[in-house]
């Protein structure tokens, strides 16, 4: 048995087949069915039940796939270990988000970092919360920026800072003139919203629920993404809640205009993820602190 047979076959349970696992890694299927077969010839027993045309995990296949996993990354970590005591650097750093952070908020960061540190390489992946967590999981990302409050055991959650969401309107629309308004007044207006399964949805649905007037509004208009929401919403077709990150140039140069709620703050968490582990790249570190260097003790 060896390494390279362990990491295909967790590569394998990952994608569900041995053809998808070839095409990742540029080898042959008939290369892949070899380094299983040899493992299931070292444990002695089939790994997968290739019955009914389907590969599933038997119950020894289901009993390993963790521990090889397991293996597979302490060896990872172990060469970057030495990499780094030795002087050889590994200045390569893998950053996922989800839309609102990696559109918004982390693009002038990481230039920033970059200016900082030359030698860097970066590569940034957007996507919901979800994925973002299964791509640290999987060791896809080295560090992971979503929104909300997530309860895992194997990562290290780090609060980053709040961010506000604040309703908005058009420079022409009436509300505009108002210093605040009661948030009964939102059941008499058209609202523009993101599609149902946003998370910043769920979190202003909530709110609104809880002061009793969510069953009262009008649901004008519904779009996937925080561009369309705020373009529909300087056109005059509604007003509606966005992340003020996310609309910081508008309220600047007039486009668009806060409208304050009456006893009504809308707040949520930007969190910082990486994973628990003895050995973990200096440059995730180095970023993570330059990071709250530049938003934790600024803001």
């Amino acid at each position: 048995m060896d390494l390279e047979s362990l990491k295909m076959f967790c590569l394998v349970v990952e994608e569900g087949s041995i053809s998808r696992a070839a095409k990742l890694v540029y080898v042959s299927q008939p290369a892949v069915t070899r380094k299983i077969h040899q493992l299931e010839d070292y444990y002695g027993t089939p790994l997968f039940d290739r019955s009914n045309g389907k590969m599933t995990l038997t119950k020894a296949g289901k009993m390993l796939y963790p521990i090889a996993k397991n293996i597979v990354e302490e060896i990872q970590q172990s060469k970057e270990a030495v990499k780094e005591i030795t002087g050889h650097k590994d200045f390569t750093l893998s950053v996922g988000a989800t839309l609102t952070i990696g559109e918004y908020l982390l693009p002038s960061l990481l230039g920033k970092f970059k200016k900082e540190v030359p030698d860097v390489k970066l590569s940034l992946a957007i996507s919901n919360t979800p994925g973002i967590i299964d791509r640290l999981v999987d060791r896809k990302i080295d560090i992971g920026f979503v929104e909300g409050v997530v309860e895992n055991s194997i990562f290290h959650v780090k609060k980053l800072v709040d961010d506000e969401l604040i309703l908005v309107c058009g420079r022409e629309h009436p509300l505009k003139e108002k210093k605040q308004i009661d948030i009964e007044e939102l059941a008499k207006e058209k609202m523009i919203w993101r599609e149902k399964n946003s998370g910043t949805r769920l979190i202003i649905e909530n709110t609104l629920k809880k002061y009793g007037v969510l069953d009262k509004i009008n649901y004008y208009m519904e779009l996937g993404s925080t561009q369309a929401v705020k373009a529909a919403i300087e056109s005059g077709l509604g007003i509606g809640f966005l992340p003020r990150i996310t609309v910081s140039r508008e309220l600047k140069y007039g486009y668009l205009h806060e409208l304050k709620i009456k006893d009504v703050e809308i707040k949520r968490h930007l969190s910082i993820l990486s994973r628990t582990e003895r050995f973990r790249k200096e440059i995730v570190d180095e970023f993570i602190d330059f990071i709250y260097k530049k938003m934790v003790s600024s803001g």
